[in-house]
C-alpha cells in the first residue's frame, strides 16, 4: 500500500514518521512515499536501487511472517526485558536486510537488473538507516542497547551477505554469534 502522511492498517494508525513497514496482521507492505524523498534529501541515499532495497527489506518481513519467524520473535520479545526485546528486534531487522540482499542476487541472476553503482546505492541506504547513524543525527549520542534495527555496519554486512551468497540459509541472524 502506498501512502503519504498517515494510513490505517490492521496494525494500527501509522504516520510518515513510521516510514515503510510490514503489517503481519493483514500481510501488507506499507510504503510511505515521503520516506523515499527523505532518503534522497535527509539521508543522502538516492537511487532506484536504494528504493528497491527498502521495498525488498519490507518484503523480507513478509517472508519471515510466512515462515513463522515473526511470530516466534514476537513471543520471545514479549517474555524478555527491554534490552533483550531490542536485541531480538535487531536480529529480525538484520535478517530482513539479508533477505533483501538475497532478492538482489536472484533478481540480477535472472533479469540482470544490477547496474554500475546500484549495490553501492543499496549499501548507502542500509547504512543511512542504521540505528547508530540515526541516533547520532537526532540525539548526538549513540545508545546500542536501544537499537531496534541494527547499526549501519551490521545492516550493510547482512545485506552484503545475502547479496554475495544468494543463499537464504546464510540469513539466519538468530544462529549467528553476533548480529
Amino acid at each position: 500500500m502506498l501512502y503519504t502522511g498517515q494510513i490505517g492498517s490492521a496494525c494500527g494508525l501509522a504516520s510518515a514518521a513510521s516510514g515503510p513497514f510490514y503489517c503481519p496482521n493483514d500481510q501488507k507492505v506499507y510504503l510511505d512515499l515521503s520516506f523515499f524523498e527523505e532518503m534522497r534529501s535527509r539521508f543522502n541515499a538516492p537511487g532506484e536501487f536504494a528504493d528497491a532495497y527498502v521495498v525488498a527489506h519490507e518484503i523480507g518481513h513478509h517472508v519471515q511472517n510466512s515462515l513463522g519467524i515473526l511470530k516466534t520473535a514476537k513471543s520471545e520479545e514479549a517474555s524478555s526485558d527491554r534490552r533483550g526485546a531490542n536485541a531480538i528486534s535487531v536480529r529480525v531487522e538484520l535478517q530482513a536486510d539479508c533477505l533483501a540482499g538475497f532478492w538482489a542476487n536472484r533478481a540480477d541472476r535472472t533479469k540482470h537488473v544490477i547496474e554500475q553503482g546500484d549495490v553501492e546505492a543499496a549499501m548507502n541506504a542500509a547504512s543511512a538507516v542504521g540505528d547508530d547513524r540515526l541516533q547520532r543525527q537526532s540525539r548526538g549520542t549513540v545508545v546500542p542497547d536501544s537499537f531496534t534495527h541494527g547499526s549501519s555496519a551490521q545492516r550493510v554486512r547482512w545485506f552484503k551477505r545475502g547479496l554475495e551468497s544468494g543463499d537464504t540459509r546464510q540469513c539466519d541472524t538468530f544462529a549467528a554469534n553476533e548480529p
